[in-house]
């Protein structure tokens, strides 16, 4: 994946020492199933700049999705972060490489099946910083908020008042909505800054 880092660097996507430090350790082809390991060969995962199928109608996102919206997110270390649709644990395992030992990372899934795959991938790393959840991810995860950040890997056709309640003041939430990216900065309970980047593709939320 080294070649394609360079090539996001380069294009400006990936900017922040710790995110790229993150895309580095933590390799993509550990996230999608053996059989396209077995067919396509790790190499070519690494560097595939496109989504990847996973099952159950999900992808793992293309690198450069993800790379633009951790730029938006800004993780940093100590951070709390509610991470909604973790599918295949590939974007979960950077937030826990970025937040490090004194943060943490919850990974909600709506398919028990990714959430199991997910899980299971992501231990490969001994990340002793995050929690896997079988759950509706719509409805955020009020028991274990507030939350510094909050990012979403699928599109919803609106942004459920949830995720904006559970998102402390100055906090940053990522999401999809339709075939936009929208950043949304909290201000106060009531006002948050909003910026739209369309031209995207996403799987639907599952709710």
């Amino acid at each position: 994946m080294d070649s394609l880092i360079s090539q996001l660097i380069e294009q400006k996507y990936l900017k922040s020492p710790q995110i790229i430090d993150a895309f580095k350790k933590i390799k993509r082809a550990d996230f999608v199933p053996t059989e396209i390991i077995k067919e396509k060969g790790k190499s070519f995962v690494e560097e595939y700049n496109a989504p990847l199928p996973i099952g159950y109608s999900q992808t793992i996102s293309q690198p450069l999705t993800v790379a633009f919206m951790l730029e938006l997110l800004q993780p940093k270390l100590g951070d709390k972060i509610l991470d909604i649709g973790s599918g295949s644990g590939w974007q979960t395992a950077m937030l826990c490489q970025i937040v490090g030992s004194n943060g943490f990372v919850w990974a909600i899934e709506r398919i028990s099946e990714l959430k199991d795959f997910g899980q299971a991938n992501l231990s490969k790393y001994n990340f002793k910083n995050v929690e896997f959840i079988h759950g509706d991810g719509s409805k955020g995860l009020l028991d274990k908020a507030p939350f510094d950040k909050i990012i979403t890997a699928a599109s919803a056709d609106q942004i459920p008042q949830q995720w904006k309640d559970q998102l402390k003041n100055k906090g940053r939430l990522v999401t999809p909505i339709k075939n936009s990216i929208w950043l949304l900065i909290k201000k106060n309970k009531n006002h948050f800054e909003e910026k739209e980047y369309p031209g995207f593709v996403f799987v639907p939320l599952v709710t």
